[in-house]
């Protein structure tokens, strides 16, 4: 399972939105997070959910069997360790 997560804050919230428009990712609150699973890859757009930079670079809180395979101005994906 590939699990995000990303802090419950104001300028996090479109981060886990773009996630839940893919139908195979589930998003849900875990505490002050949101928790953001797949059986499979996650990938979020990062013009999509309108971040600045400086917010897009700090969303990510933590990760539980996944890796970070992209992290740049365009996408952040994860893929299943």
């Amino acid at each position: 399972m590939t699990t995000l997560y990303v802090l419950d804050v104001p300028e996090n919230l479109a981060v886990p939105k773009v996630a839940d428009e893919d139908p195979d990712v589930t998003v849900r609150r875990v505490g002050p997070y949101f928790e953001i699973t797949s059986a499979g890859p996650i990938a979020v757009d990062r013009r999509a959910t309108g971040c600045r930079h400086a917010v897009w670079y700090s969303c990510v809180a933590g990760l539980a069997g996944a890796r970070i395979v992209q992290h740049d101005k365009d996408a952040l994906r994860l893929e299943p360790r």
